[in-house]
């Protein structure tokens, strides 16, 4: 990092397709310590601190600062990243830059997530107001404002003392032009313009960007969808992280949706209704898991490419003597890109190190799918 660079952190497969994770006023990228790591499993994370909060140098904004100066310092993380689009979540003042993105750089958001947030902050004077007391009070002055975060962010009786202490350590001349930038903004004229993917999440318990600021914007982006969530205040992802998880890897992942397509694509439409077909009661739930999991997580991390996926696949399925899997998985491997040839040799290489009787089943499966199918 450079002191002209927000400071981040990245965590996940470089593989993956990025998301940024924004904070909100007063906070530091340790908002996110409880999803990032989940969130890595299917994304590229990339979180990072305000200017003057966490680790971001102060100076990267002076007074009279708006969102789009922070959405700019935003780009540049990513430009100097190399991405050239992302995902992005954002809580509050980090819900507004996303916004401002979504309005103004729609070609570089794939999609949006804005957490307990709004289109606009509840009009200037408050902002405004705020900004000259820290101003003009300093280090006392957010030590003050640190005293009264816990009422502010979350719901009676819970605290993350980490976040607390971040606010009361963020720079006060960078904190006011944070609170410079939230009394100017004000996107409710622009928001049916956003056709980046969004979705809203409302903290029901939040006093400070109430869930009718998040559906006065779900109500306006085309498509968005909004979910509340019960016993969150202002920092959501903080106090419920399990309830936000959900909401978000269901956002940027569709993994049903997403896995049910992956998993036709690999294994064809005959065989995904025929189990669909199948499916009762008491095997739906494991169904639903096998789309998610196993196709919606799995198949779709490109770490791997499908023809490597159906390679030790292959390998599993006759450690294993899952024959009737095996089968299946033969003509997947054929989708996948492999020939009949590299199938052999996979078996082969089964039989060196899995026994000969493994690999004549494997090779009596193989064959007789193979055939069935016109390819020997």
């Amino acid at each position: 990092m450079t002191n002209k660079t927000l400071n981040h952190r990245a965590e996940g497969p470089t593989s993956a397709g990025p998301l940024l994770l924004g904070p909100s006023l007063g906070t530091s990228l340790a908002l996110w310590d409880a999803l990032a790591p989940e969130l890595a499993v299917n994304h590229r994370v990339i979180r990072f601190d305000l200017p003057g909060h966490g680790g971001s140098p102060a100076g990267l904004i002076g007074p009279g600062a708006t969102v789009g100066d922070l959405a700019d310092l935003v780009l540049e993380l990513a430009d100097e990243l190399g991405l050239e689009q992302f995902a992005y979540a954002g809580v509050s003042l980090g819900g507004a830059v996303g916004l401002h993105l979504a309005v103004h750089h729609p070609e570089r958001v794939s999609s949006l997530a804005v957490l307990c947030s709004s289109a606009h902050f509840n009009g200037a004077r408050p902002w405004e107001e705020r900004a000259a007391a820290v101003r003009a009070g300093g280090p006392a002055a957010m030590r003050e404002l640190a005293g009264s975060a816990d009422a502010r962010w979350f719901t009676s009786g819970f605290t993350v003392e980490r976040l607390v202490d971040d606010h009361r350590a963020a720079d006060p001349d960078a904190y006011a032009a944070c609170c410079d930038a939230l009394a100017a903004f004000d996107l409710r004229e622009r928001l049916a313009e956003v056709r980046t993917p969004t979705l809203l999440v409302a903290g029901r318990e939040d006093p400070a960007t109430p869930p009718a600021h998040l559906r006065e914007i779900a109500d306006a982006v085309p498509g968005a969808s909004l979910t509340e969530i019960p016993g969150a205040s202002h920092l959501a992802p903080a106090e419920r992280p399990e309830a936000v998880l959900a909401a978000l890897r269901g956002h940027f992942t569709g993994f049903a949706e997403r896995g049910v397509a992956v998993r036709r694509e690999v294994l064809g439409d005959a065989h995904v209704d025929r189990a669909q077909a199948r499916q009762t009661p008491f095997t739906a739930r494991f169904q639903d898991f096998i789309s998610r999991y196993a196709w919606g997580e799995i198949w779709t991390d490109p770490t791997l490419t499908r023809r490597e996926r159906s390679l030790v696949t292959l390998t599993a399925l006759v450690a294993h003597g899952h024959l009737d899997e095996l089968a299946m998985h033969v003509r997947a491997a054929r989708r996948n890109g492999l020939s009949v040839d590299e199938i052999g040799a996979v078996l082969l290489q089964a039989g060196v190190y899995l026994g000969v009787p493994a690999a004549n089943s494997a090779f009596a499966v193989a064959q007789r799918v193979l055939a069935e199918d016109g390819d020997i």
